[in-house]
């Protein structure tokens, strides 16, 4: 079984990366597609989302720094198939440790190896602090394909063009040939406005094929679910937001033969 790492990645904070990361893995899961998410912000956000504490110790930041495997830090999650290998507010620091080695930007693809070659996980979902350091490019340079959340306000294309740039630089360099946009997910639609139906009509003028069909949904439950440290599927099962993950699941599986 080969396994497939996609990196969720903006360097715009609040667009829906680490809600997409949990309950896109979440829905993954339950359709029979073992997953691990592993957090790469020091904020933990996606680590708190499925129920755990910032644990010191159990993090990336001992494998990225040449202390422990990877292995040894992901924990089973209360969902079958749903693996996370959690964060931790040492984090912060790794970037400065990671600058000083060589190959800087391929420290994570380099610990994530032994767990891509293991083939216990069909997808690995890697999701970034929200800004383009050295985690974020060290996330681009371990993926195969980059999803995009992609938020439906004005200025949205700016910051998509960016982070297309850092694509095609990182391919350039050398850095990963293999680096794709695997799609762009539209996130916190607002049903009511012409302006999220704006943005989107934008985006698929330019990229209509790297568009995934679903749309995510501005929700007030799908805010409300980390706080109690649970995915929308446990939180609120038949919401709106929990039908838009389940499509776009699907939507994953088919165009990256998940299954």
């Amino acid at each position: 079984m080969a396994t497939t790492v996609f990196t969720i990645a903006n360097q715009k904070g609040g667009v829906g990366k680490t809600t997409t990361a949990i309950n896109l893995a979440s829905a993954l899961a339950q359709k029979k597609v073992p997953t691990l998410v592993v957090d790469l912000d020091p904020q933990a956000n996606a680590t708190s989302a499925l129920g755990f504490e910032k644990e010191e110790g159990r993090s990336v930041y001992g494998p990225l720094t040449g202390h422990g495997a990877a292995a040894d830090m992901i924990v089973e999650t209360s969902q079958k198939n749903l693996y996370l290998l959690p964060a931790e507010v040492d984090l912060a620091a790794v970037e400065v440790e990671l600058s000083q080695k060589e190959n800087y930007l391929t420290q994570l693809r380099q610990m994530l190896e032994p767990l891509v070659k293991s083939g216990e996980y069909r997808a690995i979902i890697l999701d970034c602090p929200p800004a383009l350091g050295l985690l974020s490019m060290n996330s681009l340079a371990a993926a195969d394909y980059l999803l995009i959340t992609l938020q439906c306000e004005y200025l949205a294309m700016e910051g998509l063009g960016q982070i297309l740039k850092v694509i095609a630089q990182l391919k350039d360099a050398g850095v990963n040939d293999r680096l794709e946009l695997g799609g762009i997910i539209m996130t916190m639609y607002d049903v009511r406005t012409n302006l999220s139906r704006q943005v989107v009509d934008e985006v698929r003028q330019h990229l209509e094929e790297k568009m995934f069909r679903t749309v995510i949904p501005r929700s007030i439950r799908l805010s409300e679910s980390p706080s109690f440290g649970k995915t929308i599927f446990e939180y609120d099962p038949a919401s709106a937001g929990a039908v838009a993950y389940q499509g776009l699941a699907k939507e994953i599986i088919a165009r990256f033969e998940l299954k």
